[in-house]
């Protein structure tokens, strides 16, 4: 029997490991940049052409290469950062494990040209599904020009499971402000298809927060900064009331290296522990600076994992250092117990109306103030007494000795003669749990959902205003600007003619800012941001279904502008949901896919009894 295992030849082997490494677009993104940073870059250059499918390159000022080491660089497993094992416990550098170039070149077009400082002459190459095109000397300045054309050209199937460029190019946005957050001491810009996206000049920590994600965020950050023998956590979280519904705004950085982590998350959520609204998340970029021999990041090709030696340790440090960050500033609630109540003062007050009343004074005179504290005011007396009225004649109170109390309840509903069905049944419906509305129907009730229904209603409604007529718009008294972040403002500019479609009226103003003259007439005032915002996350999550944006752009906003769980309803707003929802196309299920509503048969309760 011949022999059937065969050594797969490098171009295959490459291609099988870049499956791992290279996903998308953003993937090289993220390793080229990384590599300028290693090469001690303080300026990096990103230059993308349709979302990174046509062109992604990366031009730095980094210490270049030789021509030998250019040649190697595209080799698999080849690398300059470590020399044996023992190096992978003491790892500084973004890169080491020598596969991101190989992996490239294995799935794209690639050119490259670096210089080194000493040298007169730069190398150029390039590289095509692992075959070396072209190795010739070259005129270019100094550091590193790598150009990616033309991504998975020889992997069809890949290239056909890349999302649409506005989803590819948020990934981008993505990468990129990871590692420009992690060095905020190089300058970094990013430039679609002949325009720049972000400029981000060098300087410290907190301006390239705020350049990133918003001018507003600089109002809503809280230092911290918090050094122990084995690690130093510093950087920043957001205050509690600015916390939002989606979770993109948080960053970990272990040695400047980003990492995701749902323990080191866990440990931040419960420093905000009773802080923040429900299902909200706070932003936070926190840098933790550890012994590399502590930790292990050789545990995923793409190095966003991380072990530590002790998590458990980690984790306390991280809790106590946000919540301590959060008191100092005072943005966590602290008790005051040298606060007097005023029930302690209302005792004070009546011994001295009784002293007052021995020595003859009058019941209106002035009380004086106790040891140096405020006295009772007239509105904390007010409410005493009310207090007071109400226990009024608790201690007279004698319960029936009879142990047989009758209680009589009143209903709207009654029993026919013989007591087998109902003769008379309220017609108005009601809402239990501020969540559910209950209606009547012939052969039983009828268990709605108000929020999936009220979305059902909505989206109906702007898909049509979408494909006919827009609503009336509600014009502003004054104008409102409204500041994104890089990522949030091309998603809006991306969805803008839909939205005002809708009935707002929304305008460009500058690089990431809007200005809001109108909303719809549904939309209260003062709301116009918040709605905005969860449009945005709303739209963000559709877009990765790959809806056709006039669905995609209605299905959000009945989820901003709907009636949420919690919110209390008249009987009339109930009934107006009821015909509502009854007059749609698909009253049955809400744009999510939720029932809106169930029914109950009198038949199926009469079992369960």
């Amino acid at each position: 029997m011949p022999d059937i295992i065969q050594l797969l030849p490098d171009a295959i082997a490459n291609q099988i490991a870049a499956g791992e490494v290279i996903q998308r677009p953003a993937s090289v993104v993220k390793e080229l940049m990384e590599n300028s940073i290693d090469a001690g870059s303080t300026s990096v250059k990103l230059v993308i052409k349709d979302a990174g499918k046509t062109l992604i390159q990366v031009i730095d000022n980094g210490s270049g290469m030789s021509e030998t080491d250019a040649r190697m660089s595209f080799e698999r497993h080849a690398t300059s950062k470590i020399r044996e094992a023992t190096d992978l416990f003491a790892i500084r550098t973004m890169g080491f494990r020598g596969e991101a170039m190989a992996s490239v070149a294995a799935v794209a077009q690639v050119e490259m040209r670096t210089r080194q400082a000493k040298s007169d002459l730069g190398t150029r190459l390039v590289v095509e599904a692992s075959e070396m095109k072209t190795h010739e000397p070259c005129q270019c300045i100094v550091g590193t020009t790598i150009a990616v054309k033309n991504l998975f050209f020889n992997v069809p199937a890949r290239r056909n499971f890349l999302k649409s460029n506005s989803v590819e190019m948020r990934h981008i946005i993505d990468e990129f402000q990871r590692v420009a957050l992690a060095h905020s001491d190089v300058f970094f810009s990013l430039h679609h298809n002949g325009k720049e996206v972000l400029h981000l000049p060098s300087g410290n920590l907190r301006q390239r927060v705020v350049s990133i994600l918003g001018k507003n965020y600089n109002q809503k950050l809280v230092p911290i900064d918090e050094e122990t023998d084995i690690l130093h956590i510093h950087g920043y979280v957001g205050k509690p009331e600015f916390a939002r519904k989606k979770r993109g705004d948080q960053y970990f950085f272990v040695n400047t290296r980003f990492i995701k982590s749902g323990y080191l998350h866990h440990a931040v959520m419960g420093a905000f522990e009773e802080l923040l609204p429900k299902e909200t998340h706070p932003l936070y970029v926190i840098f933790m600076e550890i012994d590399p021999s502590k930790i292990d990041i050789n545990v995923h090709p793409t190095k966003q994992e991380i072990k530590f030696d002790d998590e458990r340790l980690v984790y306390n440090y991280l809790r106590v250092a946000v919540r301590h960050a959060l008191g100092q500033y005072n943005v966590s609630p602290v008790l005051d117990f040298d606060q007097e109540t005023i029930m302690t003062r209302q005792a004070q007050l009546e011994k001295q109306q009784q002293k007052a009343a021995q020595s003859g004074g009058s019941s209106g005179s002035k009380i004086p103030d106790f040891g140096g504290r405020p006295t009772v005011t007239p509105r904390e007396q007010s409410n005493l007494q009310n207090w007071q009225k109400l226990y009024e004649g608790i201690d007279a109170f004698d319960p029936p000795e009879s142990p047989e109390t009758h209680v009589t309840i009143e209903s709207d509903i009654e029993m026919d003669d013989e007591g087998g069905t109902f003769s008379k049944v309220t017609k108005q419906p009601y809402q239990i749990h501020r969540r559910y509305i209950i209606s009547s129907i012939k052969s039983g009730f009828m268990l709605i959902d108000q929020q999936a229904a009220h979305e059902r209603i909505l989206y109906e409604k702007y898909l049509h205003a979408l494909n006919e007529n827009a609503p009336a718009t509600q014009q502003q008294l004054f104008a409102k600007t409204l500041n994104l972040s890089v990522a949030d403002a091309r998603l809006m500019t991306e969805m803008l003619p839909q939205v005002n479609q809708l009935g707002f009226d929304i305008q460009e103003f500058g690089k990431e800012t809007f200005v809001i003259h109108g909303v719809p007439a549904e939309v209260k005032s003062g709301k116009e941001e918040q709605i905005i915002e969860t449009l945005l996350e709303q739209y963000r999550q559709n877009v990765e279904l790959k809806l056709d944006i006039r669905e995609n752009v209605a299905r959000s906003m009945a989820r901003s502008t709907g009636i949420k769980h919690g919110q209390t309803l008249s009987p009339l707003e109930m009934q107006s949901i009821i015909d509502e929802l009854f007059a749609c196309e698909i009253p049955y299920q809400s744009p999510g896919g939720k029932n809106c509503f169930i029914t109950y048969d009198l038949e199926d309760l009469a079992k369960q009894f």
